[in-house]
This record gives C-alpha cells, sequence and structure tokens, in this order.
C-alpha cells in the first residue's frame, strides 16, 4: 500500500480471520441464554473419556472459530469449549450494552457457573487474555491453568502501531473512519487486517482467506458491527486507566493459577516488551517466546503453542503427584 494513500491502513478494527472450513469440520455451534445474555459456544468432541475441561475466549474483534485448530491439536488433552463474547462471532449484544473487561469477565463467569464446568484450562488471546486474568484473579476456583496469548495488560507506552486501533475508542472517530473506508473491498480490508495481526501474513493459506473475507461480509451486515467495536475498544482503553486493586497488572499478582505467557516477537499491538513484566507478575509463570509470531500466535503456530500447553499440563501433573501442586485449584 502506498504511503500516500487515506486513511491509514493501521487504523483497521482488529477483525482476526476465521478458521478455515477444515479447521472448523467436527465442531458444534450451540447458544447458550442466561438472563440478559445469550452466548454462542462452540465445541469440539473431545477424543477421551474423562479429560478435564477447557475454555477460549477470543480478542477484539475475534470469534470462537479463533481457536478452530488449536483446539483440534488439544482435542486428546482437554474437552474444549470456545465463546463468542456478547456482540462477537454468533453472540448478540448483551442487554446492558456493557463492553467492558469486566464484563466480559462477568459473562465467562457465568457461563462457567451455570454450566458447572469449572475448573477449567482457561485460554485467552489478547482482550480475551485480559478477560482470563481478571477471571482468574476474582474466582481462582474456575481456573485449573491459564494461558495467555498477547494478553491486552495495560502498557504505558503502546507501541506506534497498536495506537490507532486504540484511537478507535475517542467518540466520534469511529463514523469518521467507516466514511473513509466505504470505498474498501472486503477483500483489501481482510488483507490490511492479515498484515496487522499476523507475523508473516503470508502464512495464511487461500482458504483461510477466503473464509476471512466471508466472515467480514457477514458481521458487516450486523447492525451493531460497528457499535460493539467501538464500545469494546473503549472498554480495553477504561480498563488500562484503573488503579488499586481493580488494576489488571494488580489483579495479574492475584493469579494462583499455573499460567503460560505466549508473545509474538512481531505482535503490532501488544508490545513483546511486556513479556517480561507478565513474567514476573504472575507468581506462577512460564514465558513462550514466538520469533516469528504476531498477535494470534495459536493461529500462526497452533503447533507450538498446543506443545508448550501440553509441557505446561505434564509439569502440573508432576507436581501434584508430588503434592506440591501450587496453585488455588484443583488440577487436570
Amino acid at each position: 500500500m502506498s504511503s500516500t494513500e487515506s486513511p491509514d491502513a493501521r487504523t483497521v478494527p482488529t477483525v482476526p480471520p476465521g478458521g478455515s472450513i477444515r479447521s472448523g469440520a467436527g465442531e458444534a455451534l450451540r447458544t447458550v441464554t442466561l438472563p440478559g445474555l445469550s452466548l454462542a459456544v462452540r465445541s469440539r468432541p473431545p477424543l477421551a473419556e474423562g479429560l478435564a475441561p477447557a475454555l477460549y475466549v477470543h480478542g477484539l474483534g475475534g470469534s470462537s472459530m479463533n481457536w478452530s485448530d488449536l483446539m483440534a491439536r488439544l482435542a486428546h488433552r482437554v474437552d474444549g469449549e470456545a465463546l463468542d463474547l456478547p456482540g462477537f462471532g454468533h453472540s448478540p449484544p448483551p442487554d446492558d450494552g456493557d463492553y467492558s473487561i469486566t464484563a466480559h469477565a462477568r459473562a465467562v463467569i457465568r457461563y462457567l457457573d451455570a454450566s458447572e464446568r469449572g475448573p477449567v484450562h482457561l485460554f485467552g488471546n489478547s482482550l480475551g487474555g485480559a478477560v482470563a486474568t481478571r477471571v482468574a484473579a476474582v474466582r481462582p476456583d474456575l481456573v485449573r491453568t491459564a494461558t495467555l496469548i498477547s494478553p491486552a495488560l495495560p502498557e504505558l507506552r503502546p507501541q506506534r502501531t497498536a495506537v490507532p486501533t486504540a484511537i478507535l475508542a475517542v467518540p466520534g472517530i469511529m463514523p469518521l473512519f467507516i466514511r473513509a473506508t466505504k470505498g474498501w473491498s472486503p477483500e483489501r480490508h481482510t488483507r490490511e487486517v492479515l498484515a496487522l495481526c499476523y507475523g508473516d501474513p503470508r502464512r495464511v493459506s487461500a482458504e483461510t482467506f477466503e473464509d476471512a473475507v466471508a466472515e467480514y461480509e457477514r458481521r458487516l451486515g450486523l447492525p451493531y458491527f460497528w457499535d460493539v467495536m467501538m464500545r469494546s475498544a473503549r472498554g480495553i482503553v477504561d480498563a488500562y486507566t484503573l488503579g488499586g486493586q481493580h488494576s489488571l497488572w494488580r489483579q495479574a499478582e492475584r493469579v494462583l493459577a499455573p499460567t503460560l505467557l505466549v508473545y509474538g516477537m512481531r505482535d503490532q499491538l501488544v508490545g513483546f516488551r511486556m513479556a517480561r513484566r507478565a513474567g514476573r507478575s504472575f507468581r506462577d509463570s512460564r514465558l513462550l517466546e514466538l520469533v516469528e509470531a504476531g498477535h494470534v500466535a495459536m493461529m500462526e503456530e497452533p503447533e507450538t503453542v498446543a506443545r508448550a500447553f501440553e509441557e505446561l499440563l505434564d509439569d502440573v501433573d508432576a507436581r501434584h503427584a508430588r503434592g506440591t501442586g501450587g496453585g488455588g485449584a484443583p488440577r487436570g
């Protein structure tokens, strides 16, 4: 894209592409209705009986499809489900119109309480990583382990490429963006998003690209699409300003569950420099640094992320066998 073209290609709502049709084969999608809230839940049958449950939470603009590849690779170790957060994927907006991180965390907690699936191995990417952090901090009884991929934790000095996405939270900016990008084709929009989310967009297959274009077109037809994006971006910005016990970093220090932190060195949305701080903040953590990955490592390098999670499970199981569990929730 030429530097003279407008608007800036980085000023793009972060809508990672959905999983391919092949990666979604064997999955089921159902709707769970709670008071004031309906959630679409994607599931994949486990490959063995008695496996511990897992729950996957996507990032800003994403959906449960973002986890299809990783869910498939871990079906022999966990009984996996992935949520569409309120207003995203196939979940309608919540009745109260609240898209704060606290509200998303409340939705996850309400689902886990209603389904009685907890404690779970909890996964989160970006916004979902911040949500998972809050859930693990306030309800340790619901979380066996936490796997956080580029979690959206506050940065004092956000990297330049992340600033335009945050600006979408400013009142009045979203209508300007919509008008400025009115002539963009779904293909162009998808390419710009891939360039923002992936360390190397060339890794995306033609099939996945086509699926992502179709998913973007579907979402664009939803009357609440842009409003959800704006309010959710605002929710992240608001969470960054909270201090005291409500600070996400303070809550990270309260997480008891063994935690796997995954950061991509080519991430343009969450600074790689935050990996070290996260490693110091989560009391029982291990860090996976991926040289070629960007913001959605579970989609870019699902095999590597799956292997790291299995190593975490093996370590937790070994500690449990020795009677040195180290976490606040039952293990398994």
